[in-house]
């Protein structure tokens, strides 16, 4: 099997590419090198780097290829308004490129990282009146440190239950909507050309080759970044926003599943969607802590800002179920023990 794996230089294109080769198949490697994942490091050698963006350029890395599992997107929080071009240019228009030069080639095949924040908010319950979804939090609210959603009807704190794949996708930054765009522009393609495709959920993806000291990683990285600074790692709102982090080489593992199964003669058209994640909840406070102790530093201690980003969800946790029943996939890294470990792990430069 020959597949052509966007985004390979990446954190998690690497882990996938060497967790492909492990398992026989051929990997052509394929990627832009941003810097604000990349910093000056050069292309390894054998990856061809292109611009995603352009439709004419992907002609010269299709040959001979089965399936495409991409990788290659801006992530992040959405930093600055000023990045929604850059979002809608390398996770959309990238991604339209890439179908649409698949389908010139015949490749009828994908499996592609999306993320759990499309979702927007997670799913909540109140324990008198049920499921409740909330809206955007009011900005009045936040500066006044009140983080949690309340129920419309009782205006008690509501409790967070696990989001299932066919909730409704609400993006609030413009890395989600970016996503959702991915998801959709997928689905069209599998609709008109009778492909088959996958779209993996992504939750915080953490391990070592991370991006270090860059907003534009995840937040595990910026709490690793701060202890090498010998600073405490900040941790917004009051550290109880809740979220599942998974390691990069259970990703890859994922991949791994989803492309066998897609390789399949008996794959089906359409797209699949699934959650990858531990299936552990942990909350942002207890994430900085657990990176703290596996430091080693003594005397550092996370510190809770109160600080917020209107991007920004209260909790958002999701079911692993229907990976464990339809790829087989299932985490084997427990956050309390890879986050320890990510503490001394090695990041990118």
């Amino acid at each position: 099997m020959k597949v052509l794996l966007t985004g390979s230089a990446g954190f998690i294109g690497g882990a996938i590419a060497e967790a492909l080769t492990a398992r026989g198949a051929e990997v052509v490697g394929v990627d832009l090198m941003l810097p604000q994942a990349h910093g000056a490091t050069a292309a390894p050698e054998g990856t061809h780097v292109l611009d995603v963006r352009d439709a004419g350029a992907w002609s010269r890395v299709f040959a001979g290829v089965d399936l495409v599992c991409h990788q290659a997107a801006m992530v992040g929080a959405g930093v600055r308004v000023a990045d929604l071009p850059d979002y809608a240019a390398h996770n959309d228009l990238g991604t339209a490129a890439l179908l649409a030069a698949m389908h010139r080639h015949g490749v009828d095949r994908l499996v592609m990282a999306s993320s759990m924040v499309v979702y927007g908010e997670g799913r909540y319950r109140c324990p008198e009146h049920g499921d409740r979804r909330p809206g955007p939090r009011a900005i009045v609210d936040l500066e006044d440190g009140s983080f949690d959603n309340r129920c419309p009807d009782c205006g008690r704190a509501l409790d967070w239950a696990l989001v299932v794949e066919e909730a409704p996708l609400d993006p609030r930054s413009g890395y989600a909507a970016s996503k959702v765009a991915q998801e959709h522009y997928a689905s069209a393609w599998a609709r008109q050309a009778g492909g088959a495709a996958v779209a993996l959920r992504y939750h915080n993806v953490y391990g070592p080759g991370m991006p270090r000291n860059t907003p534009y990683s995840g937040v595990a990285a910026m709490f690793r970044s701060s202890l090498e600074r010998d600073e405490a790692p900040r941790v917004f709102e009051d550290g109880g926003q809740v979220r599942d982090f998974v390691h990069v080489h259970d990703v890859a593992r994922a991949n791994v599943l989803a492309i066998e199964q897609l390789a399949g003669s008996a794959a089906e058209s359409g797209m699949r969607t699934f959650n990858v994640c531990s299936g552990e909840p942990i909350s942002i406070g207890e994430v900085a802590g657990l990176i703290c102790q596996g430091s080693g530093r003594t005397g550092i201690d996370p510190v809770v800002t109160g600080e917020f980003r209107a991007g920004d969800v209260r909790h958002v946790v999701a079911s692993p179920r229907r990976a464990a029943d339809e790829l087989g996939f299932v985490a084997e890294v427990a956050p309390a023990e890879g986050l320890r470990a990510f503490a001394t792990a090695p990041l990118r430069a």
